[in-house]
């Protein structure tokens, strides 16, 4: 997908200065320019994000919903960028590997705790990111590996499937599906449920096996992390549906299977096909798929 980063920078810039002129200025280009990326951004959007006047500039409804990702977006991007920074002047200081944030929760502990009694005097990087960061990670030799799911975004990587992950169901421990063992999706039509947030791939692989089911279900409140929304499950607000590693050993909810449709991700290694990785990170790597499916196999 085309993003428009130049539009993106002038939507920013806009919003926090107040004004075309004051962003311009700070991004160092006239006035015109600024508005130029602007309507390009909105025109490929398809919708206007500011409503400008002659005296100030207004977020529209589709500018509030952008803005935060936006933000987010941009602050992560710089965020990489020192990485790949730091890592450039210390790289042989540390063995580094990239994992999806919903895999750490089982897997970095233990899996850090058993490489510390067999490389004593190893350092150990773990980028905890999304599955794109972790492509591109990899391919620039920041990290020696990844730890993700299969998608379409890996070009000339190599990917070996690891295990497939269901998603499950989580109530909670009050609610009348706890003491089931599992439940089928057509049951869930009238329960208030905790959405994790579009931007995410979870939601994706979701919406994806729901089909057109998904439109029955009461999506009530939406929460951008697997952890906020079991929070919000615990307290009472709503079911949702989760990969199961992401949750932690003892989550203070009730898991049930989910079947009709079975919804599930297939877990990968990620390699680069023309630079075999050493001893250290061929044992890291063998150790983390390990953990996984043990981990799934316990579950």
């Amino acid at each position: 997908m085309h993003i428009d980063f130049l539009g993106i920078q002038a939507f920013l810039a806009i919003v926090e200065n107040g004004s075309f002129q004051l962003a311009a200025a700070e991004l160092n280009l006239s006035q015109t320019a600024v508005s130029h990326r602007m309507r390009k951004l909105e025109e490929f959007l398809g919708v206007r994000l500011i409503a400008r006047t002659t005296r100030d500039v207004t977020l529209t409804d589709a500018g509030r919903a952008l803005l935060p990702n936006a933000r987010r977006a941009v602050r992560e991007l710089g965020m990489s960028c020192d990485a790949v920074r730091q890592h450039g002047q210390h790289a042989p200081d540390w063995l580094a590997f990239a994992c999806l944030p919903t895999l750490c929760t089982n897997l970095v502990s233990p899996l850090l705790t058993e490489a510390s009694q067999t490389w004593p005097d190893t350092f150990v990087r773990v980028f905890d990111t999304a599955a794109r960061e972790i492509v591109e990670l990899v391919e620039s030799k920041v990290a020696a590996f990844g730890i993700s799911v299969m998608h379409q975004g890996y070009g000339n990587l190599s990917v070996k499937v690891i295990a497939e992950e269901p998603f499950v169901l989580i109530c909670p421990l009050g609610h009348r599906f706890a003491t089931l063992g599992s439940v089928d999706c057509s049951a869930l039509e009238h329960e208030p449920m905790i959405r994790i947030s579009l931007t995410t791939g979870n939601s994706t692989t979701i919406d994806g096996a729901l089909g057109r089911a998904r439109e029955h279900l009461h999506w009530r409140y939406e929460a951008l992390h697997n952890s906020v929304a079991v929070d919000m499950v615990r307290a009472g607000l709503g079911l949702t549906i989760v990969p199961r590693l992401s949750l932690p050993a003892n989550p203070g909810v009730a898991i049930l299977r989910l079947n009709s449709p079975r919804i599930q991700r297939t877990l990968c290694a990620v390699n680069r096909t023309d630079d075999p990785i050493n001893e250290q990170e061929s044992w890291l790597q063998a150790r983390a798929t390990d953990f996984l499916k043990k981990r799934l196999a316990d579950c």
